[in-house]
């Protein structure tokens, strides 16, 4: 049973900064892509950034230059560091990790509030 746990979310201001954290347990194939989404309200879940065991990533080009993904392979953990938010980054970020079409897990999500 793959299960995925999220953290760092919160309320920051316009400008501000945040780290969000993805720690994966269970049975996990060694070779495989973490990703973060996000749905916000009244919106799509929209991809984020996605990054394989290799260390290859993919952004999204609304983050690009913002946020950097990177993850700890030995931990099983994935990050998102998060820089120069803006309102329009608010939503609730959901951790991904696949490797399979049969093995596609999510975690719970985390809010994230770009807000004065």
């Amino acid at each position: 049973q793959v299960q995925l746990v999220e953290s760092g979310g919160g309320l920051v201001q316009p400008g501000g900064s945040l780290r969000l954290s993805c720690a994966a347990s269970g049975s996990i194939l060694s070779m495989n892509t973490m990703g973060w989404y996000r749905r916000a309200p009244g919106k799509e879940r929209e991809l984020v950034a996605t990054i394989t065991s290799g260390g290859n990533t993919n952004y999204a080009d609304s983050v690009k230059g913002r946020f950097t993904i990177s993850r700890d392979n030995a931990h099983k953990t994935m990050f998102l560091q998060m820089i120069s938010l803006r309102p329009e980054d608010t939503a609730v970020y959901y951790c991904n990790l696949r490797w399979s079409p049969q093995n596609n897990y999510w975690g719970q999500g985390t809010q994230v509030t770009v807000s004065s």
